[in-house]
């Protein structure tokens, strides 16, 4: 039986800098490698940052990938706060669950 296929959407507020969420990526990067080593990242960390839209899609389908999501969500409440971006988690179905606030920069 395989994992169902959830992927964790980060949506990031207009005033939240590209840099700080490269640098949280890669902090969330490292801290994953540490409990699953290097073979397990590039095999199942998979993740996209769209710097253009300021999104950034994190795969959840596996336990590097939770583990990841995880960590870079920790990294950013510490760096750019609570109400400076929205998860949002969508499953296999295509159905989309909004974790914590609404949308950055005040929109419903």
């Amino acid at each position: 039986m395989t994992a169902p296929r959830v992927v964790y959407r980060f949506t990031f507020a207009k005033h939240v800098e590209r840099e700080d969420v490269q640098a949280a990526i890669v902090l969330a990067l490292f801290g994953v490698e540490s409990l699953h080593g290097r073979a397990r990242i590039r095999l199942d960390a998979a993740h996209l940052f769209d710097a253009s839209q300021m999104t950034c899609v994190v795969d959840a389908s596996n336990q590097v990938g939770v583990d990841l999501s995880r960590l870079f969500a920790g990294f950013l409440l510490r760096e750019i706060g609570d109400d400076s971006f929205r998860v949002e988690r969508i499953e296999k179905d295509g159905k989309s669950k909004f974790n914590g606030h609404g949308m950055p920069g005040g929109a419903a």
